[in-house]
């Protein structure tokens, strides 16, 4: 029997700037175990999730895995242009990490109450890949964040940015700085792509990157580990949810 799974999220999730988890995701299971559904869209808060779940719930999927929030932690970076991100992504009040916890919260409690879905939060992927630089640091806030949200409301809390932390502590890559991309950094990325053939693992490479090409998107290896993450608990759904972090 095949399990239909929405999967929600920002550009992670949309996968035209990063190797597409969801790919990777199917290629796991065995032909027909799954049918994915994408609902991702670039530089998405958790405010903009909340705001589109009408498609999610008017056709209700086993599955859901929930992958937001990157976006809300970069707010909280010093350098990042905040006010550039509201206007554009139409934010009615500045980032904060209440707030990306009220609408996290508000997101799970539509999704239970309108839908009979298991219901998966990941943590995020590790920002840059310094362990002891503020980016990390905030990606990690904002994971326990989400695992608050998952004991809160019952659901699983699926430990993605546990994993990459794992991997990077083993990998020892170079101390390669955080730069915040710029969208101009992301159309680049587009064209070296589309027109030089280039592929997401050389660009991330080029720069000396473990597991992204721009310490945000994920890679081959990156993304990997979101489906390995998401592979592990799926044959769970339907038992008692995983206890938060």
């Amino acid at each position: 029997m095949t399990t239909r799974v929405a999967c929600l999220g920002d550009s992670l999730t949309r996968a035209q700037l990063s190797v597409d988890y969801l790919d990777l995701l199917e290629r796991r299971r065995p032909p027909g175990d799954v049918r994915l559904a994408r609902f991702g869209v670039n530089g998405d808060f958790a405010y903009n999730l909340l705001r589109r779940l009408d498609p999610v719930v008017a056709d209700p999927p086993d599955v859901i895995t929930v992958l937001i929030g990157t976006n809300d932690a970069r707010a909280s970076l010093p350098g990042h242009p905040v006010e550039r991100t509201m206007k554009r992504k139409h934010l009615p009040e500045r980032p904060s990490a209440g707030w990306f916890q009220q609408c996290l919260g508000a997101v799970v409690e539509r999704l239970r109450k309108e839908t009979d879905a298991t219901i998966g939060l990941l943590s995020l992927p590790v920002l840059g890949q310094q362990l002891d630089g503020a980016p990390v640091q905030a990606s990690e806030a904002y994971s326990r964040m989400i695992a608050e949200v998952a004991a809160a409301n019952d659901v699983a809390y699926l430990p993605l940015h546990e994993r990459q932390v794992e991997e990077v502590r083993l990998a020892d890559p170079p101390p390669i700085p955080y730069r915040e991309p710029t969208p101009a950094a992301g159309v680049g990325v587009l064209l070296r792509t589309a027109v030089l053939r280039h592929s997401l693992d050389t660009i991330s490479r080029r720069r000396g990157l473990l597991l992204t090409t721009d310490h945000i998107h994920q890679n081959s290896r990156g993304a990997a580990l979101v489906a390995e993450v998401i592979d592990a608990w799926l044959p769970i759904r339907g038992a008692q949810p995983v206890p938060a972090a």
